[in-house]
């Protein structure tokens, strides 16, 4: 049985799938696996791709979708029509089970798709009995496959036999830093070689950066086995009210273009690159002991701890080089006055009795800090501005920073928006954080920066030895 005809069934997936409404999904499902359409499906296929349909099936399909236009839906049927219609018994050695992937940001993100996976499966009275376990985060069949959600991590998903691989909402992959986009794809390829299983990837295009824009840019509209497609919400979707799209459009163009249009951004570039920071990185030495005759300073963004991490960096100036001593962050759930006690007892260590820091929570942090010998003063500088004056001094290789692998995600996370005024404003990416990557910006800045991070009614107080 094809895709095709199993979106028509009315005892498989017919009641979710044959409407009016998913026919542009199948004519575009149709040329990925290389079936024949007749005219109009053919005539949809190219207004999706700009290609002719393909006479044979594709080995990847890529697709620059606007939100809510169905693709985590369809990402499900294709997981549960890879997983049952293809028998791979006969390619698999004793004990070892095909593996459909559904591999996301994070486990919370890919449950979404897992949830659709679960109704196609569980609630269809002739798939139910294929399921011989159905955990939380798999789903094991009868036929020794499993559908399984992944994290993105080029090392979580190592050792594998993967009969198809879905991925969902790649564009905000991380396109840099610990585990980027290209080395997941590098590690999961292998794994979908010995069963020639598909890889899917299906995202809102976000920056022109990354993987999707990658082959978005190399096979859109170009005969190859690698299958790209772009539609904007409405096409894909047209049970979707217009008036959401229209108002959002309205708001703000540029965001809704990529959200609704399916457009990539033109306005979002990255903030630093991964040679300027491996320039700046030394090779070892996490945190560099307290020395006697140097001065330091330092900087916290401090959290109330539910949500962002609780991070204080140290650092100290030589031979015009601010060298980042110290980076620390606890992460939530934790108690702030703890967190408080414990930084002041290290600032103390390295004969610190005054921090910087923003202007989160009002006067709490000035408060508790000052309970504990520490003078705190607020920053006047919004966190943009921070990591406006930081990037020359990274890029002209006046900062050593710690060999902090969650430092490093963060500066590469970071992204550059130019607003419609013109005005520039750096921070974290959808979904990202920067707790580390402010405190180390803040204490540099400090020390050696373009200007200060304090406000001009901050009172600047010698650092007592």
């Amino acid at each position: 049985m094809n895709i095709i005809e199993a979106m028509n069934d009315p005892e498989l997936f017919g009641e979710q799938f044959s409407g009016d409404s998913w026919a542009n999904w199948r004519s575009l499902l149709s040329g990925f696996y290389g079936l024949q359409q007749d005219e109009q499906g053919a005539e949809t296929f190219h207004t999706l791709t700009q290609r002719e349909p393909p006479l044979e099936a594709a080995n990847e399909l890529w697709l620059a979708i606007g939100r809510r236009g169905g693709k985590s839906y369809i990402a499900a049927l294709l997981a549960v029509y890879e997983a049952v219609f293809n028998d791979h018994r006969a390619n698999l050695a004793p004990g070892e089970v095909a593996t459909v992937m559904v591999v996301a940001a994070d486990r919370k993100q890919a449950r979404t798709v897992m949830r659709y996976i679960r109704g196609l499966l569980i609630d269809n009275p002739m798939l139910s009995r294929l399921v011989v376990k159905d955990g939380p985060e798999s789903i094991e069949l009868t036929n020794r496959c499993c559908i399984e959600i992944m994290t993105a991590t080029h090392r979580g998903i190592r050792g594998y036999t993967v009969a198809a691989a879905i991925l969902d909402e790649i564009a905000f992959w991380y396109s840099e830093g610990a585990s980027p986009d290209t080395e997941i794809l590098s590690a999961l390829r292998p794994s979908l070689a010995t069963l020639g299983g598909k890889l899917i990837a299906l995202s809102s295009p976000y920056a022109r950066r990354g993987v999707l824009w990658h082959n978005y840019r190399r096979h859109f509209g170009k005969d190859s086995r690698v299958l790209v497609a772009q539609a904007p919400t409405l096409l894909m979707n047209p049970t979707l009210p217009r008036h959401i799209v229209d108002e959002a459009l309205a708001e703000d163009p540029i965001a809704a273009g990529a959200e609704y249009l399916a457009q990539f951004r033109t306005d979002v570039e990255s903030f630093v690159s991964m040679e300027a920071l491996d320039a700046c990185t030394r090779p070892d030495w996490l945190e560099i002991a307290p020395d006697y005759g140097t001065r330091y300073k330092a900087f916290v963004d401090p959290s109330g701890g539910s949500a962002d991490a609780f991070t204080l960096s140290i650092a100290h100036v030589e031979d015009r080089c601010c060298v980042v001593d110290v980076v620390r962050a606890i992460k939530p759930p934790f108690s702030p006055e703890a967190v408080v006690e414990e930084f002041s007892e290290l600032l103390k260590q390295y004969r610190l009795y005054e921090v910087y820091g923003d202007a989160y929570a009002g006067e709490w942090p000035r408060e508790q800090f000052q309970k504990r010998g520490i003078t705190y003063h607020r920053a006047g500088k919004p966190k943009s501005d921070l990591y406006r004056d930081m990037l020359p001094l990274i890029n002209s290789g006046r900062v050593e920073l710690p060999p902090n692998n969650q430092l490093k995600s963060e500066f590469l996370g970071l992204e550059r928006r130019t607003a419609r005024g013109g005005r520039d404003s750096i921070d974290h990416g959808p979904g990202g954080h920067d707790d580390v990557a402010n405190a180390v910006a803040g204490v540099c800045v400090l020390s050696i920066g373009h200007g200060t991070p304090w406000g001009p009614n901050d009172l600047k107080i010698s650092f007592q030895l």
